[in-house]
């Protein structure tokens, strides 16, 4: 049987770009995903764009059925994970905690518990800067103050603890956590990108619905932050790059055979406004927004540190921001109702 990649929630937006870019370096991949937040079709349109010799399995199924992760690893020969399933907007984790906690420490639980079984103890895991909180300088280091302020960014760093735990009880295990900053964008060819279900919580999908017609105007969650012009500031990374890191972070375990934790960023912070700016420049989009009250759980400015990223895993954002809001409107206007078309 073929090494075989395990990619949770391999069907949504990151996991989608991601599982192309293993397909395209020669790995088989075996997405599971209850498809809560994603659609069946975009594995399909990977498929197309990975080329018939791809090896994609596809399993509908939530990464807390025990029973369906065992099925897994009996049925391929997994040699490593790469963990996205969760639950990931601020707000909504601030709104609804319980569900949070339930669903992103239970899905890494119950996975966890399924790899030690089958003696699969390599696990890439998507964390999210969120766990640096409001950070006391910028840019960011690794090496930052962990202050989560939202229950989004308490499970991530609650999940990063397991790991964390799991390989102290065992050095058999290798682990690459990655913290990742704003990810944006969508494949240049216009076929997979990020299709939220109902209101965008992230920034561009909102911006690229307003540019296609279909949300009024954008809201801008406050204009009074110490910026360079009062909205807040991101750390804004093209989802093709972040992609990518997550394939050099398996080729840095399977070569180094050690653990690592590391930021995934452009390692500079852009404002919201910028962003909206660009866009409309980019497009020919102009972007109606009004501000509006800081929303619970945001901070002010938040870019990362890349240098380690560079140094270990011989990785770097190469896609700038002219080509996020390029990409992310391509994906759009091909797709207005994303894979519902």
């Amino acid at each position: 049987m073929t090494k075989t990649i395990l990619i949770t929630g391999g069907a949504g937006y990151i996991g989608s770009h991601t599982t192309l870019e293993l397909l395209q370096a020669g790995h088989a991949v075996v997405v599971i995903d209850n498809l809560s937040n994603s659609s069946a079709k975009t594995l399909d349109r990977v498929r197309a764009l990975a080329g018939s010799s791809a090896q994609l399995h596809f399993l509908n199924a939530d990464v807390r059925d025990a029973n369906a992760l065992d099925g897994l690893f009996k049925a391929h020969d997994i040699s490593g994970v790469i963990h996205f399933a969760g639950l990931k907007a601020v707000g909504e984790s601030v709104a609804k905690p319980l569900q949070y906690f339930d669903n992103n420490l239970g899905s890494t639980f119950t996975l966890l518990q399924a790899m030690d079984r089958a003696n699969v103890r390599r696990v890439v895991f998507s964390s999210s800067a969120t766990v640096y909180g409001d950070p006391d300088t910028v840019p960011i280091t690794e090496s930052a103050k962990l202050q989560v302020t939202n229950p989004y960014g308490r499970t991530k760093l609650m999940c990063e603890q397991m790991l964390e735990d799991m390989r102290a009880s065992n050095p058999a295990w290798q682990v690459a956590v990655l913290r990742y900053f704003n990810p944006v964008g969508a494949h240049h060819s216009g076929q997979i990108g990020e299709s939220p279900n109902g209101i965008p919580n992230n920034l561009m999908p909102y911006v690229t619905q307003v540019a296609v017609g279909k949300r009024e105007k954008l809201s801008i969650f406050g204009n009074d932050y110490p910026t360079i012009d009062g909205t807040g500031v991101r750390d804004y990374i093209h989802v093709v790059d972040l992609a990518k890191g997550h394939l050099a972070a398996l080729n840095y375990l399977a070569q180094k055979q050690k653990c690592i934790t590391v930021n995934l960023g452009t390692g500079h912070g852009v404002s919201v406004k910028q962003l909206v700016d660009t866009f409309a420049q980019v497009t020919g989009k102009p972007i109606p927004h009004e501000y509006v009250a800081r929303r619970a759980g945001d901070v002010a400015t938040c870019y990362a540190d890349t240098h380690l990223a560079l140094q270990e895993l011989g990785w770097k954002a190469e896609l700038d921001i002219v080509r996020m809001c390029q990409d992310a409107w391509r994906w759009q206007s091909q797709n207005p109702n994303g894979y519902e078309n």
